[in-house]
C-alpha cells in the first residue's frame, strides 16, 4: 500500500463527517459501515476504483470515462430524487385554476421530511413500471417499513401537498380509472378478479411505488370535516376558500361563444367544445330538467357546460348574450364516494360530517365507524380486521375500540367538480406523504403552438405558496 498522503486524508475526514451527518440524519446504525467503503476510496484503495484510467486505448479510456461520468450523475439525481426533491408534472384540471395542467414543479422532499424508501431494490427515477418493457421497477423484497427523517416542518392546511395516491394499494392493471375499489363496488370482486380480459392483472404496490397525487390539504387529523351546498365547513365553521376555486356551471347564450372569450376566461379547450360537439348541452329534457326554458321561438338557446372561479363568473354573467347561469347540480355528479361500499347518502356537493383520523386517538367500533375506518386501519395500519355475529375482531382479538397509529389528511382539488379526491377516496395517511411543491421551473399550454404562446412565462419560477 503507498504512503497516504496529506490530501488523501483531507478529502476522506470531509467526507467521513458529511457521511456520518447524513447516517444520524437517517438515524440507521448500519449505515456507518458505510465508512469502511470510504476508507478504501480515499486511503487504502484496495479494491482499484480508477484502474479503467491506466488503459492505452484512446476508445476505452473515452468509453469508461462516460461510463464513469454517467453513473456518478445517476447517483447524484437519485440521492436529490429521494432526499431532497423531486421534479412534478401536474396531468389533471383538479387544482385548476391554482396549479394548470402542464406546470411542472420543484417537490420539496425536505420540507416535510424525506421518507426512507420502502423498496429500496428499485430501478432509479422511475415510479412503478419501466417504460418499454412495461414491467414493474423493483423488487418486492426486501420491503422496509414507513420511516420519516426530520424535516424543515409538517403538513399545514390549506398545502399544497404531493402524496401516494391511498387507493392505490390494489392495482387493476387495465382499468386504473376508477380505482380497484370502486371497480370492485360496482362490478363485484369476483367479476374484477376473474375478468382479465378486462381489468387486466391484480397486483399490490408498496407505498412509494403507488401513483403520486397533487391535492390541497382541507382537513388536518383530529378535525371534523363537512360540505354542505358545495362549502367546506371544519369543526362546523366555514372554510377558507381557495381564491382560485372552480364549479361547473351551465351557461344559456344566444350568441355562441369565441375561443378568444374562453381564453380571457380561463377555460382550456378540453373543458368545452364548439358548437354542436357534445360537451354543448342539446338534450331537450337535460335542459327542461336544469331549469332553462325555451325562446320566443319554441326553441332552447345554446346552453355550453364548462368550470370557472367566481371571478370568470362574473365576467361571464357580463357578457350581453348570456341570458342564464346554473352550478352544475348535486345530483349530475355520480353516486360512488368514501367509502364506496356503504351508503350513507353522502355526494359530492353535500357530504359528511366526517372525522380525521389522529394519531393517539381511541374510536368506537360501531358498524359505520368500521365502514369508514376500515381501510385505515386494515391497509395503511396493516391490522387484520374481522366483523362476526359476535362483534369485531382485529388481529383475532374482540375489540369495542381502536386506537390510530398514524395521522391522516383530507385532500381536495380547487377544481371542485372535477376533481377526484378524498370525497372519492377517502383519508391520507401520514406515510403516503411524498412531500410540498415550491416552485414551478415551467409551464406548457395545451391549447397553444410553440409559436402561440405555449410557455406560460407569467408562471415561470413562481413560488406554489404565493398562489392561493
Amino acid at each position: 500500500m503507498k504512503p497516504v498522503s496529506k490530501r488523501q486524508w483531507i478529502k476522506f475526514g470531509v467526507a467521513t463527517v458529511l457521511y456520518i451527518l447524513f447516517c444520524l440524519w437517517m438515524q440507521n446504525g448500519w449505515l456507518l459501515l458505510g465508512i469502511l467503503l470510504l476508507v478504501d476510496i480515499y486511503l487504502t484503495k484496495f479494491i482499484p476504483w480508477n484502474a479503467w484510467k491506466k488503459t492505452k486505448n484512446p476508445h476505452l479510456l473515452s468509453l469508461f470515462g462516460w461510463i464513469d461520468d454517467i453513473f456518478f450523475a445517476l447517483v447524484a439525481v437519485t440521492f436529490i430524487n429521494l432526499f431532497v426533491f423531486q421534479n412534478y408534472q401536474i396531468p389533471s384540471s383538479s387544482l385548476e385554476k391554482s396549479l394548470l395542467v402542464g406546470d411542472y414543479l420543484f417537490v420539496s422532499k425536505l420540507s416535510y421530511g424525506p421518507r426512507v424508501p420502502n423498496t429500496p431494490l428499485s430501478f432509479p427515477l422511475v415510479q412503478n413500471t419501466l417504460p418499454v418493457l412495461n414491467c414493474k421497477s423493483y423488487f418486492d423484497w426486501p420491503e422496509w417499513g414507513y420511516k420519516r427523517v426530520k424535516g424543515l416542518g409538517k403538513v399545514q392546511r390549506n398545502d399544497i401537498v404531493v402524496f401516494n395516491f391511498p387507493a392505490g394499494d390494489t392495482v387493476a392493471t387495465l382499468v386504473q380509472n376508477p380505482d380497484y375499489y370502486t371497480s370492485v363496488a360496482m362490478y363485484g370482486r369476483e367479476a374484477v378478479r376473474m375478468n382479465k380480459q378486462t381489468f387486466g392483472d391484480i397486483i399490490y404496490r408498496p407505498v412509494d411505488k403507488r401513483e403520486n397525487y397533487v391535492k390541497r390539504c382541507i382537513g388536518m387529523p383530529g378535525d371534523s370535516l363537512s360540505v354542505r351546498d358545495n362549502q367546506v365547513y371544519i369543526n362546523g365553521k366555514k372554510a377558507v376558500n381557495p381564491k382560485n376555486m372552480q364549479f361547473n356551471y351551465f351557461v344559456e347564450t344566444e350568441v355562441p361563444f369565441t375561443e378568444k372569450m374562453f381564453r380571457k376566461w380561463g377555460v382550456s379547450k378540453e373543458d368545452y367544445m364548439p358548437y354542436g360537439q357534445p360537451s354543448v348541452v342539446t338534450d331537450e329534457r337535460t335542459l327542461a330538467f336544469l331549469g332553462f326554458a325555451p325562446n320566443s321561438t319554441g326553441a332552447y338557446n345554446m346552453v355550453y357546460h364548462f368550470p370557472m372561479t367566481e371571478e370568470a363568473l362574473e365576467l361571464v354573467k357580463k357578457v350581453p348574450s348570456v341570458k342564464k347561469v346554473i352550478i352544475e347540480p348535486d345530483v349530475l355528479a355520480g353516486t360512488m364516494y368514501y367509502p364506496v361500499d356503504y351508503d350513507n347518502g353522502w355526494s359530492r356537493d353535500n357530504y359528511g360530517p366526517i372525522w380525521i383520523p389522529k394519531r393517539g386517538a381511541t374510536i368506537e367500533l360501531t358498524p359505520e365507524n368500521v365502514a369508514l375506518y376500515a381501510r385505515c386501519i386494515r391497509n395503511y395500519e396493516h391490522n387484520a380486521l374481522e366483523q362476526k355475529e359476535d362483534g369485531v375482531y382485529v388481529n383475532g382479538e374482540k375489540s369495542d375500540t381502536y386506537t390510530f397509529k398514524y395521522d391522516y389528511y383530507w385532500m381536495m382539488g380547487d377544481n371542485r367538480h372535477n376533481s377526484a379526491d378524498s370525497r372519492s377516496w377517502g383519508f391520507v395517511p401520514e406515510d403516503h406523504v411524498v412531500g410540498k411543491p415550491i416552485m414551478i421551473w415551467l409551464s406548457l399550454d395545451k391549447d397553444r403552438s410553440w409559436i402561440d404562446g405555449k410557455i406560460r412565462w407569467n408562471r415561470l419560477f413562481r413560488w406554489v405558496d404565493n398562489i392561493k
